[in-house]
């Protein structure tokens, strides 16, 4: 099967498979979203959802995050790993926003970028979940099925993302960022598909013999 076949299947399946893709990360605007996909780094989207309902109680929007301590915000986030640079992140990051921004998340990639504890993959999610706009963040799941798929060498996240985006019009980007995530987590796991083992794998290898070794970005 040639590249833009298997681009075209995937593209098939996955809209088969999750015609619905709900963000996994409780939130309620682009503030709290921002604050949950900080929070969400070596850490899993359910053990975020625990916590942030208590967090966002406390501090739903920059002014009130800002004004806990950092101990505070430590004290209900304790659970998650890193909590204690995340919690000097979410204290610095709301006050950023109240001195730059007016106290609103700033829809650029620059300006997200510029804030503390914020990556590309970070503002990526934001700019694509939050305001729509076009964007291929690429986390553990998606690198590793890029490789399994034939999508990418997998070198770098930075390759994989610029191979996503050049493989798949852009705009299935911010629909196929979720689903792909989605498979990542319920099919082709970390050790239950070595791409030869799930449907997706299969179907695009159907005569694949040696198994896929994943490099972690």
């Amino acid at each position: 099967m040639k590249k833009q076949e298997r681009v075209a299947t995937i593209i098939r399946r996955l809209n088969e498979q999750y015609p619905e893709t709900p963000i996994p990360l409780d939130h309620s605007d682009a503030f709290t979203l921002l604050i949950a996909v900080l929070l969400s780094a070596q850490c899993t989207d359910k053990k975020v959802n625990e916590v942030t309902p208590a967090l966002f109680a406390a501090g739903p929007n920059p002014a009130a995050m800002a004004a806990l301590s950092e101990a505070e915000i430590l004290g209900l986030i304790r659970q998650l790993g890193l909590a204690k640079t995340k919690a000097k992140n979410v204290k610095r990051l709301a006050e950023l926003l109240l001195e730059r921004h007016g106290g609103e998340v700033p829809d650029s990639f620059e300006a997200l970028e510029a804030l503390p504890g914020v990556g590309h993959k970070t503002a990526s999610v934001v700019m694509s979940q939050a305001f729509g706009v076009p964007a291929f963040p690429v986390d553990t799941h998606i690198h590793r099925l890029a490789q399994r798929w034939g999508l990418s060498n997998g070198d770098s996240v930075a390759q994989t993302e610029a191979d996503l985006k050049r493989l798949f019009p852009k705009e299935h980007w911010n629909r196929l960022h979720l689903q792909i995530i989605f498979w990542g987590r319920e099919f082709c796991t970390a050790r239950g598909c070595d791409g030869r083992q799930c449907s997706m794998c299969t179907e695009l290898y159907p005569n694949r013999r040696k198994a896929v070794i994943w490099r972690k970005p």
